[in-house]
């Protein structure tokens, strides 16, 4: 079975749990301090605050900003649901806003028309690795004088411009074992504002600012050392996991036929967390199946907008047509690509795609 993801754990990520059970400080500790400078380093911030998951990066983010009840925050509904669920957990609401066809990020000259006095926040999903237009972006959050988060959680090192993600505005990351590197699973702010920088430890810690002594309304979003001590060495190898993901990428745009291949656009550092195609004619499912006959993972990613998930129907009353998510929902389909694949898999891939077209 070729597998759509495979966690690369080497002899270097167990030497270094080992270090951190031997050492007596199994919480958040100095490999967490570590961890968030050789981050924050490689997304060329200031700063960078270690959290639980991706979910609690994105929530403390927001809160941090002083985002709660009241205020509507611009995203994109094509992504997986913690992006907008962050939001509803501060008290917000999210506003979606449709993608671009090529990209499947949300579509900048759309986002104007959702602005309202409400609106506090964009959240640019950078989707499959893909960085989002940010100068566009960028450009609208400076007139409307709005915040902008980048759900950064499938784009670690992926570049824009030549800026990293996680660099054009308060970044949000994911380390969930899926990704392009993992800390086994947490999540990691990056932000150039020191007082900023200083709020969402508060926040991930109780909010704490001297021990025992409870300011503020937090929680408990930390990261332990055991996880962080992954997420050192892992991060190491992520130059060299993300070149992989790029030549596997790049040979199965070139071979594949019948299905329309991801785009990465001039300017961009596509880093390939997935390698998502659309498949016209209505033959998507029937391409999962015969995929999966044959033993090729795949996945959907995702197969409802969160615009038409139940609870944001029934419970929220969200009642809005977005037809560009509506068609990549009903066309997506997500081939492996990730390190560990071997020529043989790729031409597995290819072959197996390319015969149910012929």
């Amino acid at each position: 079975m070729i597998n759509i993801a495979k966690p690369q754990m080497g002899k270097e990520e167990k030497e270094a749990v080992l270090e951190v059970l031997d050492s007596g400080i199994i919480a958040q500790g100095p490999r967490v301090k570590a961890f968030e400078e050789v981050f924050a380093e490689m997304c060329g911030t200031k700063f960078a605050i270690a959290t639980s998951s991706g979910t609690t990066a994105l929530h403390t983010a927001l809160l941090a900003h002083g985002i709660g009840e009241g205020d509507e925050v611009i995203t994109s509904p094509f992504t997986f649901i913690a992006s907008a669920n962050s939001i509803l957990y501060t008290g917000a609401r999210p506003v979606f806003v449709d993608i671009d066809p090529v990209t499947f990020n949300i579509a900048p000259e759309m986002i104007e028309a959702a602005i309202t006095d409400k609106t506090k926040a964009i959240m640019p999903v950078h989707l499959f690795g893909l960085m989002c237009d940010m100068d566009a972006i960028v450009a609208i959050a400076e007139k409307h004088e709005l915040i902008i988060l980048e759900d950064a959680a499938q784009s670690h090192a992926a570049t824009y411009k030549g800026r990293a993600a996680g660099s054009l505005g308060t970044g949000a990351f994911s380390l969930y074992p899926t990704k392009n590197m993992t800390s086994a699973e947490g999540g990691m702010i990056t932000t150039n504002d020191e007082d900023y920088d200083g709020e969402c430890r508060i926040i991930r810690q109780h909010g704490m600012r001297r021990r025992y002594y409870h300011d503020d309304l937090g929680f408990n979003f930390r990261m332990t050392d055991i996880h962080a001590a992954i997420g050192l060495e892992q991060l190491k190898k992520l130059p060299a996991f993300n070149e992989t993901r790029q030549r596997n990428a790049q040979f199965m745009s070139e071979h594949l036929q019948g299905v329309v291949a991801p785009t990465e656009p001039e300017g961009y550092g596509h880093v390939y967390h997935q390698f998502t195609v659309r498949v016209p004619d209505g033959k998507r499912d029937a391409l999962i199946e015969h995929l999966q006959a044959k033993k090729v993972g795949v996945g959907v990613y995702y197969p409802v907008p969160i615009h038409q998930q139940s609870y944001y129907v029934n419970e929220l009353g969200y009642n809005v047509r977005l037809p560009e998510a509506e068609r990549a929902a009903a066309e997506v389909l997500s081939l492996p690509v990730h390190p560990a694949l071997s020529m043989a898999d790729l031409e597995t891939i290819v072959s197996t795609v390319n015969e149910f077209f012929e």
